[in-house]
């Protein structure tokens, strides 16, 4: 095969790749990468608060009610949470640590992105 030949084989591969991995039904990301909720606590002066329980709840009556969490870890040192293989919707957010707690404070994360690190801060005093 000649030179021309084979770069215009390489041409339309790439083409086709790129076809692939751009198309608008699924993209890269939702394929391969997985969706993930990071919390990050913090107290009312803007400190990270470590060793606080956070806990996800699929709806707004089960967060009310306190029951049937869905998810529960305690924050590192940073005072941060990572939930690994979420689904892209929206999760309700419960932080405490002894007296400190985020009730009544924006509880509720939006929309995840699906493939990507969504990002939540949350307020305990």
């Amino acid at each position: 095969m000649n030179s021309r030949k084979f770069k215009y084989l390489l041409l339309i591969q790439l083409i086709m790749l790129l076809g692939i991995v751009l198309s608008p039904q699924t993209s890269y990301a939702q394929k391969f990468l997985p969706t993930k909720l990071k919390v990050t606590v913090i107290n009312g002066q803007g400190n990270a608060v470590k060793n606080a329980t956070v806990r996800l709840f699929l709806s707004e009556e089960d967060y009310i009610d306190d029951k049937k969490s869905i998810l529960s870890e305690k924050t590192n040192e940073k005072g941060q949470v990572i939930f690994k293989k979420m689904k892209p919707r929206s999760y309700y957010i419960d932080a405490r640590k002894g007296d400190l707690n985020n009730d009544g404070r924006g509880s509720k994360t939006d929309k995840l992105k699906e493939g990507r690190v969504n990002r939540v801060n949350v307020v305990i005093e």
